[in-house]
């Protein structure tokens, strides 16, 4: 594994060690020559939109004749019945009760058997 590591150390010195040189290199290049002035292009103008013609709408409202509606129906007279009683409800039989003990049994202490 220290092999590995000490690798990865000399791995990470030389390429540092190498892109020094190479940005060095870059520096002492010439300039790069300059960027010549291009004409700028035209665009042809846009078309014109045509002007639709307006529809025209009818101000005043035609007339419509008011719908006679037939009389309701009368509701029916409610016949007198007679009052209905429920039985009892049955008393609910009673749940035995189950003693829940409040305190924690002792667990015996178990000593670990003698040495020889």
């Amino acid at each position: 594994m220290a092999s590995f590591n000490s690798f990865i150390l000399a791995l990470f010195i030389a390429l540092s060690i190498s892109g020094g040189e190479a940005a060095r290199q870059l520096l002492q290049l010439p300039p790069l020559p300059a960027i010549p002035n291009l004409p700028k292009p035209t665009l042809p103008p846009m078309p014109s939109i045509p002007t639709l013609p307006q529809p025209t709408l009818p101000t005043a409202q035609p007339s419509l004749p008011k719908p006679t509606l037939p009389p309701l129906p009368s509701l029916p007279t409610m016949l007198s019945l007679p009052k209905v009683t429920l039985p009892p409800l049955p008393s609910m039989p009673s749940m035995p009760t189950i003693p829940i003990p409040t305190t924690i049994p002792s667990i015996p202490f178990l000593s670990p058997p003698p040495g020889n």
